[in-house]
């Protein structure tokens, strides 16, 4: 008799084991999540300028198209890609984030091997619009949607990890890019980027992904949902489904001052980031630095943004958000000030750590200040019309810089007019508060 006790108070204390390491692994389940999310921002690469870059010579010379003509498909593009995402962000609101992720890596894979047989003009423009969509606006937009939703309390931190994967794709795909166009050829290689996107990709979605932590009977963050000791949904577990159907419609959020804030911060920041970008070697060797110099900031202003982005992440979680973005928008300014005081080394090695701050604080804020201050419930439709604002800033954003050069031979006046911009956004910035119909985390 005592022997039987034993064996089922054994048995017992192995089933509670069995279910705490059940629970265990659940409640680190959105960790995961934000793996896979930060594998879908790398896999974004094929549709990010970084990559593009890399091929623009090889399909010039085989294609026999200008370089201004290139350039102005490009711009198009971006900008056809950017009308589309409000679109694809009611997609994301109805279907779930789990299967637009599958649709948009499927036809991503079909994008890159119809870009490798372009033909001409018209393809070449339609196939960036593709790429430009589906890589750079849809797959990111899917990525921080699914995170936004499986965090609350951490959300800064996740999506900030989910964004280190933007950086990897920066010190990966083009070297990638430039091995394959020397081993098969660019069309070839496009090939094999639509192959590398569906094998990465798919099978971690069709396997691992969930909307939402409630389905799995988690909370966000990681927290089980409370039960009563029958096994029934606690009052506790009812407000925790009720969170994730709060939030404002497009319609309400429109309708604020906090939404346009944001925009107009967020739009500043897509194309003044995207401006040094693209003139970052000519700004920096016109000042008196050497192209191999030049080049070389790069991989710092990478290596700063690994490490700062967590950072901001960390910091969006425990100060109060609009503090952090005005903080960002300060380091802008800083950013645009900088570029234009280079002249030597040292000078430029400070503006490297600066854009590094810069590309790890835009980077962060796009993905988090809309679950934010709007809510879960229409989150895809908010972040696409506010990605759309912000893709449409990177499409004008080399635009001031170049008409300056050609007029003035020089960027330095114009970086420092520029900066004027995101200074007035920042004073913005500190007015920022959530709406009213959302009961405020942190003011």
């Amino acid at each position: 008799m005592a022997r039987g006790i034993g064996y089922h108070r054994c048995s017992f204390e192995n089933d509670t084991r069995i279910t705490d390491l059940s629970k265990q692994r659940r409640s680190s389940y959105g960790w995961l999540i934000v793996a896979v999310a930060a594998l879908g921002i790398f896999v974004s690469g094929p549709g990010q300028s970084h990559t593009f870059s890399v091929f623009l010579v090889h399909i010039q010379a085989d294609l026999g198209i200008s370089a201004t003509s290139i350039a102005s498909a490009y711009a198009f593009a971006t900008l056809a890609a950017a009308f589309g995402l409000p679109w694809m962000g009611r997609l994301v609101d109805r279907l779930g984030p789990r299967r637009m992720l599958l649709v948009v890596t499927m036809l991503l894979g079909l994008a890159c091997l119809a870009f490798g047989a372009a033909a001409g003009y018209l393809w070449l423009a339609v196939g960036f619009a593709a790429l430009r969509f589906l890589g750079q606006g849809s797959l990111m937009l899917n990525c921080s949607n699914l995170v936004s939703h499986w965090f609350e309390r951490r959300r800064g931190f996740a999506l900030s990890l989910m964004s280190i994967g933007f950086a990897v794709s920066m010190a990966v795909h083009p070297p990638l890019s430039q091995w394959l166009i020397d081993t098969v050829g660019w069309r070839q290689a496009w090939f094999w980027l639509g192959a590398s996107t569906w094998l990465l990709m798919l099978p971690p979605v069709l396997f691992l992904v969930h909307d939402r932590p409630e389905l799995l009977g988690l909370a966000p963050d990681g927290g089980a949902v409370p039960r009563t000791p029958d096994g029934a949904a606690s009052a506790a577990a009812a407000s925790v489904e009720a969170s994730a159907e709060q939030g404002l419609t497009l319609r309400e959020a429109l309708a604020t001052g906090t939404f346009w804030i944001l925009c107009a911060g967020l739009f500043g920041l897509s194309m003044l980031v995207t401006s040094l970008h693209f003139f970052q070697v000519s700004i920096l060797t016109t000042q008196g630095l050497s192209e191999a110099a030049a080049a070389r900031i790069f991989p710092l202003s990478a290596l700063v943004m690994v490490i700062v982005i967590p950072l901001v992440g960390r910091a969006l979680d425990r100060f109060p958000t609009h503090r952090v973005f005005a903080f960002g928008l300060v380091v802008m300014v800083v950013s645009l000030i900088s570029a234009a005081q280079v002249h030597d080394l040292g000078t430029a090695l400070i503006y490297a750590v600066a854009f590094g701050v810069n590309n790890g604080c835009t980077m962060t804020f796009f993905s988090y200040m809309w679950p934010r201050y709007f809510g879960r419930k229409h989150l895809g439709s908010i972040q696409g019309m506010g990605q759309m604002i912000g893709i449409f800033g990177a499409s004008l954003g080399p635009l001031p810089l170049g008409i300056a050069f050609d007029l003035l031979g020089s960027y330095r006046e114009t970086l420092m007019l520029l900066a004027l911009y995101p200074a007035g956004c920042a004073i913005a910035a500190l007015f920022l508060r959530a709406p009213p119909q959302m009961s405020a985390k942190k003011s």
